[in-house]
């Protein structure tokens, strides 16, 4: 392979996509970047330096083969860098949309430390696979054997769909069970559109349908079906539910009308950019518009609620972060596109109250100055408040954006041999991905805590592998054979 295209850094500058200026984006929901075009994406490719130690590729949950398919796109072999891109990935595209580079691989980026600037790599990334859609190279699901065994996943999200992608390609009869009315979980529910829109989602869900995945869609497990019901149908089972549970401050008034959750607050967004029935946005309540709006928290859901409260067309829109802009757990790029919209940040900055209006209602948030202090366990340093020194802050709708924990899965699933750890999350031998009971494996944020989609995806393939290796013991040991 010739490289003589590479190593391009010194003389050409990064450039990411062109971004679409905020005046123009904060009024629709559109991706606010656009696509690269072919030669823009081979110029960027070849930025990167073919370092002997890939930075990139170690700061990459998934390990992607990055200088390989970069090298490729730098020569016009995009099929190649597709083959590549989507051997240690399940959803490059996705992933080159929402994954924070800024804090991995680009982070990373050797030459990113010489001072160049990184390669765009989660743009190349985007461009790879969106050009393989287009150009019919992503292949359907064509099972080389059919197995005489099923497979049942709760969950359709990313972990989810990832591990059911891997299972149906192996043979195996896949299901899977999620509450919502369609697939991709936050994916679809969570994330609005200006970051990742619904077509990107629905064409990898249709790919999996197409292959022969079944959907069972509505379904709530331990009300519509238990656990024990569900083992009785299946050879094998993975919790990938996620974690729903938001957590919720504990302050005074909190329980005011106009509190509200991030997540009711996205959800009803993004059913309403999809054309479904949305009665808290009809009614008024989970629309932001004409508002002063205060999202409290500083990681990347907070940065999804106020960028779409500006969209609503709220009055003001404030984010208030207890800890510095340095120490704050979201992505740089996400603060910097809030900023470009019209989003006021507060840093070292925690709510003491939210202050209620005589007839109901939220009118305002007593805000205490915080200072950072030394650092916890995690090595992230303390917020400490400020003694005597608070201020209010006009405010009819405040939106709670705090992370999230998992729901009480034991109980929700009527199986009390569910082990689960202090925090609530389903308990895994790590070896193997199984959970106290056998036949029973779990992946993603309910195994690890709330996270990213690409780790998600990373415990969905480890998931898919450990769990076909169960079953084609059980195989050997049955004297089962593929039709």
């Amino acid at each position: 392979m010739s490289t003589s295209n590479m190593l391009t850094f010194v003389t050409t500058d990064q450039a990411p996509p062109e971004k679409r200026a905020a005046a123009e984006r904060r009024d629709d929901f559109l991706e606010i970047y656009s696509d690269f075009i072919a030669a823009k994406a081979r110029e960027q490719a070849s930025r990167c330096s073919q370092c002997g130690v890939p930075f990139c590729q170690s700061h990459c949950p998934l390990g992607n083969n990055i200088p390989d398919w970069l090298m490729l796109a730098a020569t016009g072999r995009l099929e190649e860098a597709y083959e590549v891109s989507s051997a240690t990935s399940s959803m490059p595209e996705i992933c080159g949309r929402i994954c924070p580079q800024d804090r991995l691989c680009e982070g990373a980026c050797v030459i990113e430390q010489s001072g160049h600037g990184s390669v765009t790599i989660g743009s190349v990334e985007r461009y790879i696979t969106d050009t393989a859609w287009r150009n019919g190279w992503v292949a359907p699901i064509t099972p080389q054997r059919q197995l005489d065994q099923s497979v049942g996943i709760i969950g359709a999200g990313p972990a989810g769909l990832t591990a059911a992608e891997q299972l149906r390609s192996e043979g195996y009869r896949v299901v899977i069970y999620d509450r919502h009315d369609r697939p991709g979980g936050l994916l679809i529910y969570g994330i609005p559109n200006f970051k990742l829109e619904k077509e990107v989602v629905e064409r990898r869900t249709r790919r999996l349908e197409d292959g022969g995945v079944q959907f069972q869609r509505g379904v709530s497990i331990g009300s519509d079906i238990s656990l024990k019901d569900l083992r009785s149908r299946h050879d094998a089972l993975l919790i990938a539910t996620g974690v729903y549970k938001a957590r919720s401050l504990a302050v005074p008034g909190v329980g005011a009308s106009g509190v509200h959750r991030a997540l009711d607050y996205l959800i009803t967004s993004n059913r309403v950019g999809m054309g479904l029935a949305a009665e808290g946005f009809t009614s008024g309540v989970l629309n932001a518009e004409n508002r002063h709006v205060v999202v409290i928290g500083g990681g990347d859901t907070a940065m999804d609620c106020v960028r779409t409260a500006v969209r609503q067309k709220a009055r003001s829109v404030t984010c208030l972060y207890r800890r510095d802009r340095e120490n704050m757990p979201g992505s740089q790029r996400e603060v910097a596109n809030a900023e470009e919209e019209g989003v006021r940040f507060q840093w070292l900055a925690a709510p003491s109250a939210i202050l209620e209006k005589k007839t109901g209602g939220v009118k305002g948030v007593r805000v205490q100055r915080m200072r950072l202090g030394p650092p916890d366990a995690s090595g992230r340093r303390l917020s400490q408040a400020i003694p005597d020194e608070s201020f209010d802050l006009k405010a009819d709708m405040v939106i709670e954006a705090l992370g999230f924990e998992p729901e009480d899965l034991p109980v929700l699933f009527a199986e009390p041999d569910l082990a689960v750890n202090r925090w609530g999350g389903v308990k895994i031998d790590h070896r193997n991905m199984m959970t106290s009971i056998p036949g029973v494996f779990a992946a993603g944020d309910i195994v690890r805590g709330a996270s990213l989609v690409v780790w998600a995806i990373k415990d969905g393939r480890e998931a898919a592998t450990a769990m076909d290796a169960y079953l084609g013991a059980r195989r050997r040991s049955r004297g089962l054979a593929a039709e």
